[in-house]
């Protein structure tokens, strides 16, 4: 495990990062994209020794760049600053990672292992070899160890606790979730444990570095093309268009732009036809007393009592995020400014029973994504909704404003009775940070894009290691499936070559 008591800067690594490019570059393994399922891949090769080029498409902020949940992050880190919509009946705002690290630049890094009963949904249905929790056990260790995951040992921040204490009053089930989070032992003059997020850019890609590999940011690879028994990768970086060929590619794109790039190049198949998400719906409390401040860091509670029909969280609840969360109440605008520290943001997730897509476009730069919500889910985020807001006034909420357009904010339980049964598509707004499934994995060549090990079928030396290859929706957050998934694809791959 490759640790420093330091935070990991860019410019260690120079002579690794290249800024500029040749009209051609050749290496015999490229991986495009460098959040967790990218990382994984292009580390474990670097550090089996063999060559490896690792493009991505955003820019390299080291974490001390940028302050966390700022809008700046939204705006330097995010892809189109945050602003990107799933369309169907009912539209879902999803969000990516656009920077080296991806998504783990920017998520909470709470950490699940995949659950049984969906790995085991996964053998059935997808026929999906070795994965088993015996199986998958040896990686997620060998995640869990890379990447610090660990429980906060300072003072949980309060607006987490208000979902604990909630949940204890309705007598509904609890957990703390851990973090990849590297804790240093100090305690800051608040009790707030002091540390350093573990995302990609402080573990997988400084060792990648270390051990040989050479990163390429700010380029996007626009299409994928076979030839002479290998691959040429036309990218395009400071507006200029140059190629790479390899011998094998690995997609970890992203669940959006991994299938986008596979389709566009007329390769695989069942590719960008099963995307899914997790449809969330959020709600806004104000409390009688300080729930935030501005170091609070993230919410680690989650309630899982009425798992996997919803579940509950504490997002984000920085005055930004605040003030985008009461955009459906706008008389409610100025609160944010004088009352935000008495503020926090809650979410009810359902897991997902619908079927997107992910479908390029000629001329665009982005595809056109597309998710159907059931009647199920329409009912079990109207239900979270109804059990959230209960929680928060059990909790001591004394107004909640739920994310529906049009609607009232709540004063007082009873008006609970007033939302609505099943959402509505007009006024209902949605969002998500959970993105899979959009090119499954698995023996069953109907229905996956890829064999048990992320080898796209139709192609000998492409491979897809990323969100996009799981299988179904898990309930949680996905980021330690992922990496487990790919340290176990990656490991196989090596197996084999060499």
């Amino acid at each position: 495990m490759f640790i420093q008591g330091k935070m990991f800067n860019k410019n260690e690594f120079q002579d690794f990062i290249l800024r500029e490019v040749p009209r051609t570059l050749h290496a015999r393994h490229v991986v495009i994209g460098s959040g967790p399922g990218g990382a994984v891949t292009a580390c474990m090769l670097a550090e089996a020794g063999l060559e490896v080029l690792l493009i991505e498409e955003g820019e390299y902020h080291d974490l001390e760049d940028i302050r966390p949940f700022s809008m700046d992050e939204m705006k330097h880190k995010y892809r189109n600053s945050g602003l990107t919509l799933a369309f169907g009946k009912v539209k879902v705002n999803y969000v990516e990672g656009r920077c080296v690290g991806g998504g783990s630049e920017v998520n909470s890094g709470l950490y699940h292992r995949t659950p049984a009963p969906v790995l085991a949904r996964w053998r059935e249905e997808y026929k999906l070899g070795h994965a088993t929790d015996e199986e998958l056990e040896p990686f997620y260790r060998q995640c869990e160890a890379d990447v610090c995951i660990s429980y906060n040992p300072g003072k949980l921040p309060r607006a987490s606790l208000k979902l604990a204490e909630g949940a204890d009053i309705k007598g509904w089930s609890q957990q703390e979730v851990p973090r990849w989070f590297r804790y240093s032992g100090s305690m800051d003059a608040d009790g707030v444990a002091e540390g350093v997020k573990m995302s990609m850019t402080q573990t997988y890609l400084p060792r990648m570095m270390k051990a040989g590999g050479k990163l390429v940011p700010a380029t996007r690879c626009l299409k994928l093309e076979k030839r002479n028994g290998g691959y040429v990768l036309h990218c395009e970086k400071d507006g200029m268009a140059f190629t790479i060929t390899a011998t094998f590619c690995f997609v970890c794109a992203g669940a959006v732009h991994t299938p986008k790039l596979l389709r566009k190049s007329g390769m695989g198949q069942n590719v960008g036809r099963s995307f899914l998400l997790h449809p969330t719906i959020k709600a806004t409390a104000l409390f009688g007393e300080e729930v935030n401040h501005a170091n609070m860091g993230v919410p680690v509670h989650q309630v899982k009592e009425f798992a996997p029909d919803f579940s509950f969280g504490c997002s984000i609840s920085t005055p930004p995020y605040l003030a985008l969360a009461l955009t459906d109440h706008p008389g409610y605008g100025d609160l944010v400014n004088s009352h935000w520290r008495n503020m926090a943001i809650y979410y009810a997730m359902t897991c997902a029973e619908g079927k997107g897509s992910v479908s390029p476009v000629p001329f665009y730069r982005d595809p056109v994504v597309r998710y159907s919500i059931t009647e199920k889910e329409k009912r079990n985020l109207a239900l979270g909704l109804r059990k959230l807001c209960e929680l928060l006034f059990a909790a001591g909420a004394r107004t909640v404003f739920p994310s529906i357009t049009g609607y009232g904010a709540l004063q007082r339980p009873e008006d609970i009775d007033s939302l609505p049964l099943v959402i509505d598509e007009k006024t209902t707004n949605l969002m998500t940070i959970h993105l899979f499934s959009s090119c499954p994995m698995g023996e069953d060549r109907l229905r996956c894009a890829t064999d048990s090990f992320g080898k796209l079928y139709g192609e000998e030396g492409i491979y897809v290691n990323d969100a996009s290859l799981l299988p179904t929706a898990l309930g949680v957050n996905p980021q330690g499936s992922i990496m487990a998934i790919a340290l176990r694809n990656i490991q196989h791959f090596i197996n084999q070559h060499q």
